[in-house]
């Protein structure tokens, strides 16, 4: 078989733009891709919303959420190993991936984005709720989410968000980072004379090694869009001007252990922004009753480090669950 034979059987995320032939991928990989999947978009507020989904429609629901200026593609490999057992639905947030920016950002549209496209794409029939699965900034919009509305909701599965006591905090920025999102909304994005001009510019944030770095790249290349000859990353700068307001992070420990409803925490346990005191932070404030579980050798971008024990602990997580709703 020769190699271009070889490519096109390939998943189609799979491009050798990023990939090559394939050939160093690794098997649970490229098999988790061949699951079938449904792709599409559904308009909310005028804007048209990119979201993947898998699995049964007449099992519990499951909604992903990625991180800042990431896509639904960072659950492409973790959504297939869930799909047995239910109906996964993983979207991109406004003005990034492949969704739409409606316009201004509107920085109260995240008190109902997740529940729209649940109502969408149907996944309130039979009475079912869906279970939120959201990481590090779609996990602080998804606190908003399941604190606006809780009745939408069944539980929230948080992952490795940025939970520090707001003094560690400050300090943490002040050591030459800024705040989550701290961009500029009003730069457009830069336009790049080739792919590998653009890939070079793209770095994890906070900065990481990776346990698996073919991730990277995947995520990589999905980020960007061709223009011509050039490339350009996919994410609307307007992102920028509803992640301007520090008060969000600052308060997030006192706003997770408040939100209603079933709570959970996965992080990574290497994290810079989720450690010991994050978790002796979480109890103190009076969150004893959410638990909490570590990806071991995972850092803040657990996906990409240790994704099959990150399947295994939101498994683990939504299967309890489970088991107590049917007591």
């Amino acid at each position: 078989m020769n190699e271009m034979a070889k490519i096109s059987e390939l998943p189609s995320d799979i491009n050798p733009v990023w990939a090559g032939d394939g050939s160093q991928l690794p098997e649970w990989f490229v098999s988790a891709l061949r699951v079938p999947r449904e792709e599409g978009y559904v308009e909310i507020n005028g804007a048209k919303v990119h979201y993947f989904r898998w699995g049964n429609r007449e099992k519990p629901k499951v909604l992903m959420a990625h991180g800042l200026l990431s896509h639904a593609r960072c659950f492409a490999f973790i959504a297939p190993f869930l799909a047995k057992d239910y109906d996964v639905v993983a979207f991109d947030l406004a003005g990034m991936g492949d969704s739409e920016n409606p316009g201004q950002a509107d920085t109260s549209a995240e008190r109902c984005e997740f529940r729209e496209i649940a109502e969408a794409l149907d996944m309130y029939a039979d009475g079912q709720k869906p279970t939120i699965i959201a990481h590090s900034f779609g996990a602080s919009m998804a606190l908003t989410a399941v604190t606006q509305a809780p009745e939408s909701f069944s539980g929230l599965v948080v992952c490795d968000v940025i939970v520090m006591r707001p003094e560690v905090l400050e300090e943490f920025w002040k050591a030459s980072r800024s705040s989550p999102g701290a961009g500029d909304p009003n730069k457009p994005n830069t336009l790049y004379p080739s792919y590998d001009a653009a890939r070079a510019r793209y770095i994890l944030s906070p900065p990481q090694p990776v346990g698996q770095p073919f991730l990277v790249d995947y995520m990589a290349y999905h980020s960007m869009r061709r223009d011509g000859d050039s490339w350009l990353w996919k994410f609307s700068p307007e992102v920028f001007r509803r992640t301007k307001d520090p008060e969000q992070w600052l308060t997030i420990g006192k706003r997770l252990v408040q939100a209603p409803g079933p709570k959970a925490i996965v992080y990574g346990g290497k994290s810079q922004l989720f450690t010991q005191d994050s978790i002796d932070y979480v109890r103190e404030l009076g969150g004893n009753d959410i638990p909490i579980f570590a990806v071991p050798e995972a850092r803040h971008h657990l996906m990409l480090d240790q994704p099959l024990a990150f399947v295994t602990a939101l498994r683990s997580v939504l299967s309890f669950w489970g088991a107590d709703a049917r007591r």
